[in-house]
């Protein structure tokens, strides 16, 4: 029988002692490829799958390399006891997590056979077939919900919503790992109180919803374009003040009865 921990895969970083994308002190690995071309994307150099080059800090940088579970989890072990001691573990990120199913799923199997907490951040864009196979090694299913309006979700992201949608109402209804809704808000594109509202409203429909995130837009991901030569679209866009981020939260709570948390 094949090892599943000698699955490889593509990763573009790992983040440790993290608190964000999970409970506790959590390792992030950041995977290569991503179906969507959001405009505010911060990680622009995890959309394509393939190896780039990019410039940074005036150096030359390789972005991807290719590596196996075992080698992956060598390093997320090397910090159990921050994650026993937290409530922390492992959460796999990009891109999306999606695009490299086998990878993700045996990631996440290692981690569970550990006894280390798993979770995946990750916009369900992908057939739920796919995710069936994740969802047994899956502690807490962070989902991004960006739009309820396929028409411009697809306008600023390059494709329609309706997969996701369909995707986190099975999920939700599948009751095999917690799930929270991340929602980046984002000036232009959904950051009036109606559109963050719609979202909270579906979200109030789906069963087992811990919390729902408000992911205030940043620019910290504007000098990673350069770096690969690409022309960033949001730079005149302002982020929200911290003054319209909680009325939004408000509205958000208003809306759905759910916890919201502005930040992940």
């Amino acid at each position: 029988m094949e090892d599943y921990r000698q699955t490889k895969g593509r990763i573009f970083d790992i983040q440790k002692f993290s608190v964000h994308d999970g409970d506790g002190i959590r390792t992030i690995v950041f995977l290569k490829g991503c179906v969507l071309r959001c405009r505010w994307c911060c990680n622009p150099e995890s959309q394509e799958y393939g190896i780039q080059t990019m410039r940074v800090d005036g150096k030359e940088k390789v972005i991807g390399r290719d590596v196996t579970v075992a080698e992956v989890m060598k390093a997320v072990e090397q910090d159990r006891p921050y994650y026993y001691r937290s409530g922390g573990g492992l959460t796999l990120s990009g891109g999306e997590s999606l695009c490299q199913p086998e990878f993700a799923r045996d990631l996440l199997r290692a981690a569970k056979e550990c006894g280390i907490g798993a979770a995946m951040e990750s916009m369900a864009y992908a057939k739920y077939e796919v995710i069936e196979g994740i969802l047994p090694y899956l502690d807490h299913y962070l989902l991004d919900i960006k739009h309820m309006d396929s028409a411009k979700h697809k306008e600023y992201t390059g494709k329609e919503n309706r997969l996701i949608l369909e995707n986190a109402q099975k999920i939700a209804h599948s009751g095999q790992t917690r799930l929270s809704i991340r929602v980046p808000v984002i000036p232009t594109f959904n950051d009036s109180v109606e559109e963050i509202r719609a979202i909270a409203r579906f979200a109030k429909e789906l069963p087992r919803v811990e919390k729902l995130h408000l992911l205030p837009y940043h620019r910290l991901g504007q000098d990673k374009y350069e770096g690969l030569g690409r022309e960033y679209g949001m730079k005149e866009i302002i982020p929200p003040t911290e003054e319209r981020m909680f009325q939004l939260k408000k509205a958000a709570e208003m809306e759905s009865g759910l916890v919201c948390q502005i930040g992940g």
